[in-house]
C-alpha cells in the first residue's frame, strides 16, 4: 500500500460534525481582539501564545484547560469580533479540505458586550457566509451549518432551543449541551429536547466522554439525541474477546447506526484515551458503529482534521479507503437536507477518493 502522507491528507475533501467555534481561533486574532478589549493574555506573541494554549490543555489539570476558554470567550463579546472569528473559522477549514463542517458555539457565553442572543447568532452566521464566499472564491468551497450550544450547568436550554429554531432557516442546522457531564445529565434539559422534537429539529448531545454508559443511556433513551457527541465510553459497553460481545446498550447504538463525533486527540488530553494507538476508535471501527473523526477544540488540541486522519493511518495503518469510509459517514450523519448530504456524497467526496483507491 501507498503510503499517505499529511500533505494528501490536505487535499482530499473531508467533513467535521463537532468543532467548537471558541476552541479554534488564530492566535494571532486572539492578540489582536485582546487588545481590543483590554483582556490580559498570558502573552502577546501570537507563537508563544499558541504554544501556552496547547501546553495548558495538555497540563492534566482541568482548571488550566478552561483557562484557556476563558482567553477566547473574553475576546468574542462583540458582533465584529465574532464575525471575524467565524469568518476565519470558514477559510481555515476550507484550506485543510474541509468541504463540510457543523461548528457549534454557545451563544449564552458571549453576552458581555449587551448583545442579544439573537445578534451573536446574527454575527456568527453572517461571519459562516463571508469566509464560505471566500473560500468558494479560493477555489475550496466550503459549506458551514451552525450548532447553538446550551450550557448543561446552566438553566437556559430551553431559550437557546428556542433560539435555534428561530434561526433555522439562516444557517443554524442543530442544537447541542455541553459543559460537565457529571452532576449535570441531559435529563435536566428535557423540556427542551421535547420541544426540538416537536418542531422536527435536530440535535446532538454531549455525552459518553467523562462520564461513561448512563450519559449516552439518557442522551439516547430519555432524550432522542440524533448524534453522540463524543460518545467514546460506550466502549465500557463492550466485552474483550475473539469476537467482543456488545451489551445491550453498545449493541442499540451500532444497530441503530446513531453516529459517534469522536474526537481522537482531544480524547487523549482529557485522559478518555492514552494515546491514539489506544483509542477506542480502532475498534468500533472494526465493529463497524457510525464512526466519525472530527477535532473538538483545534487551537487547544494544536490539531485540524487533516492531522487527525494522519494520526489514525499512523496508529491504525488506515488506507485511502478507510478515511472516505469515516468521510461519508460524518457526510450521511449532518444535520443537512438529504439531498444536500448526497450531493456532496456523490458529486465531491466519491470522485476524490476514487482517483486514489483505483
Amino acid at each position: 500500500m501507498v503510503a499517505i502522507s499529511y500533505e494528501d491528507i490536505v487535499k482530499v475533501p473531508k467533513a467535521l460534525l463537532h468543532d467548537h467555534l471558541d476552541g479554534g481561533l488564530r492566535p494571532a486574532t486572539i492578540v489582536e481582539l485582546a487588545a481590543e478589549a483590554g483582556h490580559e493574555l498570558p502573552t502577546s506573541d501570537p507563537e508563544a501564545l499558541g504554544r501556552w494554549f496547547s501546553e495548558a490543555a495538555n497540563s492534566g489539570s482541568l482548571e488550566r484547560y478552561l483557562e484557556t476558554f476563558a482567553h477566547t470567550v473574553a475576546v468574542m463579546q462583540t458582533a465584529p469580533a465574532l464575525r471575524r472569528v467565524a469568518r476565519e473559522c470558514a477559510l481555515d477549514l476550507a484550506a485543510d479540505g474541509v468541504v463540510y463542517a457543523e461548528v457549534r458555539f454557545a451563544p449564552e457565553q458571549h453576552l458581555e458586550q449587551n448583545l442579544t442572543l439573537d445578534e451573536v447568532v446574527d454575527a456568527v452566521v453572517t461571519g459562516f457566509r463571508e469566509g464560505s464566499a471566500l473560500a468558494a472564491e479560493a477555489g475550496t468551497p466550503i459549506r458551514i451549518g451552525t450548532l447553538l450550544t446550551a450550557m448543561r450547568h446552566a438553566a437556559r436550554s430551553q431559550e437557546i432551543a428556542e433560539l435555534a429554531v428561530r434561526h433555522r432557516d439562516t444557517g443554524v442546522v442543530g442544537f447541542d449541551i455541553a459543559g460537565a457531564e457529571a452532576g449535570f445529565p441531559p435529563t435536566r434539559h428535557l423540556d427542551a429536547f421535547e420541544y426540538l422534537q416537536r418542531e422536527n429539529f435536530h440535535f446532538t448531545i454531549h455525552a459518553g466522554e467523562a462520564f461513561g454508559l448512563p450519559s449516552i443511556w439518557q442522551a439516547i433513551q430519555w432524550c432522542g439525541a440524533d448524534r453522540l457527541g463524543h460518545g467514546v465510553r460506550i466502549v465500557d459497553d463492550i466485552t474483550p474477546g475473539n469476537p467482543p460481545v456488545l451489551g445491550r446498550l453498545a449493541a442499540y447504538v451500532r444497530d441503530k447506526r446513531i453516529p459517534l463525533e469522536l474526537c481522537p486527540s482531544s480524547n487523549v488530553q482529557t485522559g478518555a484515551a492514552a494515546s491514539i494507538a489506544d483509542h477506542p476508535i480502532g475498534l468500533l471501527r472494526d465493529l463497524r458503529f457510525r464512526v466519525t473523526v472530527n477535532t473538538d477544540n483545534r487551537l487547544m488540541s494544536g490539531t485540524s482534521m487533516s492531522r487527525e486522519m494522519a494520526l489514525l493511518v499512523d496508529a491504525f495503518g488506515y488506507g485511502w479507503k478507510e478515511l472516505q469510509w469515516f468521510t461519508i459517514n460524518a457526510m450521511k450523519s449532518a444535520f443537512i437536507p438529504f439531498d444536500e448530504r448526497l450531493r456532496i456524497i456523490d458529486e465531491v467526496i466519491k470522485p476524490a477518493y476514487a482517483k486514489l483507491i483505483g
